[in-house]
């Protein structure tokens, strides 16, 4: 059999929830990798939330957080990490320029959290657990160094004046994606270097596997690179619009419907 090497959305589209990876997919993957596939999670979540479900899976693969933005292979103590961020200056022009549409914000380095304003409301997005430390305060004072990426939480009906100031005073340096559906009124600047794809093709490359050989599951928009750059992508049934315009097949099912399962077993042939 032509072994694989399968890269995995965790939100949307592995997980049942924000919270649980059920027991009938952990099994069936891990029966994957003793046929010899091969596993690699590809998240815009940080390590810190994402290392529960690498545990569950026993991975032994490189690590994409921040939709790119972090590679890391904790297990292997001569793999580099590769990192990308942010100019920190550019940033605090935007939140500066733009304060009186945003509410909120938060960016982080690694497992450091810096947050404008601690508040109920946004506790839930920045996946303050397992190591994390949060700092809170204006950014130009608490913010050392260039962060992975940018979070604006706007006001309502605001974040397309976030969106153009970037687009226009920072083309080629800084992108902006909006988060849309029920998070809408987020925005997240990130660096051209950051995107699944691009991190993907380098695991790919380090772990000996062709294009061809390479399957990728998401939902997002911010999967779009990812699964144009894996030889077969596979968009879940709700997927963003511009994800399902990309994606080589489109699964009649969703994350809650076992949807990577289900084409997997299909794909393999595999009884269930």
């Amino acid at each position: 059999m032509k072994k694989h090497l399968i890269a995995l959305d965790l939100d949307g589209t592995l997980l049942y929830d924000w919270d649980t990876l059920l027991p009938r997919a952990v099994d069936y993957l891990k029966s994957l990798q003793a046929q010899g596939h091969t596993l690699v999670i590809a998240t815009g979540r940080p390590y810190r939330s994402s290392e529960r479900f690498y545990r569950m899976l026993e991975l032994n693969t490189p690590m994409i957080n921040y939709n790119g933005g972090l590679i890391s292979w904790r297990g292997n103590p001569d793999f580099k990490e590769v990192g990308h961020h942010v100019d920190r200056d550019k940033v605090l022009d935007i939140f500066e320029s733009n304060r009186q549409h945003i509410d909120n914000a938060f960016c982080e380095i690694k497992d450091d959290i810096y947050l404008l304003e601690k508040r109920e409301d946004i506790m839930g997005l920045l996946h303050y657990f397992n190591g994390a430390k949060l700092h809170v305060g204006p950014f130009n004072e608490t913010l050392p160094s260039d962060p992975h990426g940018f979070i604006v939480v706007a006001h309502k009906h605001r974040g397309q004046y976030i969106e153009s100031y970037v687009k226009k005073h920072y083309p080629n340096d800084i992108l902006v994606r909006n988060w849309g559906d029920d998070y809408r009124f987020i925005i997240e600047l990130y660096t051209p270097k950051t995107n699944k794809g691009k991190a993907l093709a380098f695991v790919a490359e380090k772990l000996g596997f062709e294009r061809d050989d390479v399957i990728a599951f998401g939902d997002g928009h911010n999967d779009i690179e990812m699964l144009e750059w894996a030889g077969l992508g596979v968009a879940m049934k709700n997927a963003h619009e511009g994800l399902l315009e990309v994606a080589d097949i489109i699964s009649p099912h969703t994350n809650r419907q076992h949807a990577v399962e289900r084409f997997l077993r299909n794909h393999f042939n595999t009884k269930k």
